[in-house]
């Protein structure tokens, strides 16, 4: 009876010589460039992989979907996908100019041009990323855009819900970070830690994670539900509030108890709400009443008390905001 292998055994991979190298593991032609066949083969092999996690061969199972993870990785990321390229013999690069989102969208047809244009105008409108502007849309499935994001920045895009974080890994975030940069840390990938986000971290935001980490920091794009559900799943709300220094339960001096610790994230919310409303107010209230001033007064045109009401309405919304 010939010996258990699982590349043969579960995924059906013939090739004989061992290690294998990423594109056999994942089972698609040699230097493939196509960012959604790679990725459409990680997810039905790790699919059927993950149907023995629970036999009595879970280790080989979890050791193998953590290797097919790490090959799907390299290979969706541009300049890693070169460099890997490279060591197989490749000699020209695999690493072309990348497209932008909006060419990304076209060619894939996610959205015709009448579509891109409305999405262009409504970012515009609002001061949102172009990305949002088409997910707020429904113009396709989140996770169908995302991919087309991560791939106009060169970076891979993973579907959380197909592994499970290292839980050592998770512990040496701190929930407040987490919370405020939508992000969480999953592997360790060639000496670099693997961390999740919708977005690139800001560069002091990954500084602060690779000292947390204690390794260098990989980036991997997500969707928005994705890591809120992860975060959410492992920092809570309370964690976060008590590594900022806050004990919603303790009694305040005087015996009362004290209102709930607010959240980092909802507190941004709250502050941000009354900056705006503080100022517009301010400034409505100056307005309207700057007619009837200039008609009683006869010295400041109504342009002035305009100007003067926004003035006024800016130093609103700076002590509204600080003072939550």
């Amino acid at each position: 009876m010939a010996k258990f292998d699982a590349y043969r055994d579960w995924l059906g991979i013939t090739e004989p010589a061992r290690p294998l190298n990423f594109y056999q593991l994942l089972r698609i032609t040699q230097f493939e460039d196509d960012t959604a066949k790679i990725r459409a083969n990680y997810q039905r092999m790790n699919a059927h992989l993950r149907k023995y996690s629970a036999s009595e061969y879970k280790d080989r199972a979890s050791a193998l979907l953590s290797e097919l993870t790490k090959a799907m990785l390299c290979l969706t990321d541009s300049r890693r996908k070169s460099e890997y390229d490279a060591t197989l013999g490749r000699k020209t690069s695999s690493e072309s100019r990348k497209r932008s989102l909006e060419e990304t969208l076209l060619a894939r047809k996610i959205v015709d041009r009448e579509q891109l244009e409305k999405a262009n105008k409504l970012a515009t409108a609002i001061g949102m990323d172009l990305r949002d502007a088409v997910m707020q849309q429904k113009l396709a499935k989140p996770e169908v855009i995302m991919q087309a994001y991560a791939d106009s920045l060169g970076l891979p895009f993973l579907d959380l819900s197909m592994m499970q974080p290292n839980e050592e890994l998770i512990a040496k975030l701190p929930a407040v970070l987490a919370r405020q940069h939508s992000c969480v840390p999953l592997l360790v990938d060639e000496e670099k830690v693997v961390v999740a986000s919708p977005n690139p971290l800001r560069n002091e935001v990954e500084d602060e994670v690779r000292l947390r980490m204690g390794l260098p920091v990989r980036i991997v794009i997500c969707t928005p539900a994705d890591i809120h559900e992860l975060v959410n799943k492992y920092y809570s709300k309370e964690t976060a509030a008590a590594q900022m220094g806050i004990t919603a339960a303790a009694p305040a001096a005087d015996g009362k108890p004290r209102k709930p610790a607010m959240d980092p994230i909802e507190r941004k919310k709250r502050r941000n709400q009354i900056t705006m409303v503080a100022g517009m107010m301010t400034f409505m209230a100056f307005s309207l009443a700057g007619s009837a001033i200039f008609n009683w007064a006869g010295q400041l045109g109504l342009v002035q008390f305009y100007g003067l009401g926004l003035i006024l309405g800016g130093i609103a919304a700076g002590i509204g905001y600080l003072s939550t």
